[in-house]
């Protein structure tokens, strides 16, 4: 049996995750729930599951994570807040399956210097597909990762095309169903961009050996490629549920957790070249990501000003990616990385991106 504190309770992947672990009661027990500030959501399911402990906001996220004794934390809160809630279940040697990117991209370094082998279990659904296909051969042996991505709403448009986009048109996403900031990032690619960084600090491998791809299908997850010249990919319907089940057992895999392909029935995957002159966040971010120390803190801030802006309609959808490499090389990083110097980098950027946006 499974002890699992599950974070972000109440949002997209914290009940997903509940589904799993509804549907396997025998495998897992919830111990403990935290949510942002949804107290009826969190306190229904904490009825439901019979948990005592519960905790609303980051602060008291990451307290109840040194306080509940559970094998595994479910990191699902949005944001760079959910920084803390990682390393306190890195430093209590929980197992941390990680949905929240930006903690451990802002975190970098001081994430990375915390964690144990295989203590951190990706649950993005490329990242747990990158897992997946390295079980096929030895860390000497992989060439490149390849990243896929949706393209968004506006896959095959021009930057031209791209001037004069609504914030509804961004929220259409063709796939997936997430929150308004993901949702805008995707279509930016600005999360793309950030799930290179997450890549790299997850499985080591540099800049100029991960790459993205284009599939709008998203059928396969991400792919790795090794030095004999195949390619290893992990391939299923779109559903968060199977990479959050991996994550709660990784690497053992629970029976009827999502549906799979049919083979019987005809179909097409089609894969296409990133266009980096209409989408150029993938190469920012690789600058950003190489840069190290608060660079990415700082592309990330940027990016959620930036996107509160486009949807007050203070900003063009072009002028989001203008407004973090604008951020970014405005950007003097200080000499050491602590928690402190990453929240003042942090707040220092959001100042920043909200003058250089008033300024447009």
């Amino acid at each position: 049996m499974r002890r699992v504190l599950l974070l972000g309770s109440t949002g997209s992947i914290g009940t997903q995750a509940l589904d799993v672990i509804r549907a396997n009661s025998d495998r897992f027990e919830v111990v403990g729930l935290a949510a942002g500030s949804d107290r009826a959501g969190v306190e229904a399911q904490a009825e439901e599951f019979g948990v005592d402990d519960i905790a609303l906001g980051a602060v008291e996220a990451e307290q109840l994570v040194r306080d509940v004794d559970a094998d595994v934390v479910v990191n699902g809160i949005t944001g760079s807040v959910g920084l803390g809630p990682t390393i306190a279940a890195l430093e209590e040697g929980r197992t941390l399956a990680l949905a929240n990117k930006e903690s451990l991209i802002v975190g970098g370094a001081l994430v990375t210097a915390l964690a144990a082998p295989g203590q951190i279990v990706p649950v993005d659904s490329e990242h747990s597909a990158i897992a997946q296909a390295l079980r096929a051969g030895e860390p000497h042996e992989v060439r490149r990762l390849v990243l896929t991505a949706s393209g968004g709403p506006f896959r095959g448009r021009s930057r031209d095309q791209l001037a004069d986009v609504t914030p509804a048109e961004a929220l259409a996403h063709p796939t997936w169903d997430m929150g308004r900031v993901v949702t805008t990032n995707s279509a930016t690619l600005v999360n793309k961009g950030l799930e290179v960084i997450e890549a790299h600090l997850l499985f080591d491998v540099p800049y100029e050996r991960i790459d993205v791809v284009v599939h709008p299908q998203s059928i396969v997850h991400s792919m790795v490629e090794f030095v004999d010249g195949s390619t290893i990919a992990q391939a299923s319907p779109p559903d968060m549920r199977l990479p959050i089940s991996l994550g709660l057992d990784w690497p053992q895999r629970i029976a009827g957790v999502g549906a799979p392909l049919d083979w019987t029935r005809a179909s097409q995957w089609t894969f296409e070249p990133l266009d980096e002159k209409a989408f150029g966040s993938v190469r920012l971010a690789k600058r950003v990501g190489r840069a190290g120390a608060t660079y990415p803190a700082v592309f990330n801030a940027a990016n959620e000003q930036a996107v509160d802006a486009f949807h007050e309609k203070r900003l063009s959808f072009l002028g989001i990616l203008e407004v973090i490499e604008a951020v970014v090389d405005k950007h003097e990083p200080p000499a050491t990385l602590t928690r402190a110097s990453l929240a003042d980098a942090e707040a220092w950027a959001r100042r920043t991106a909200d003058a250089v946006i008033a300024a447009r």
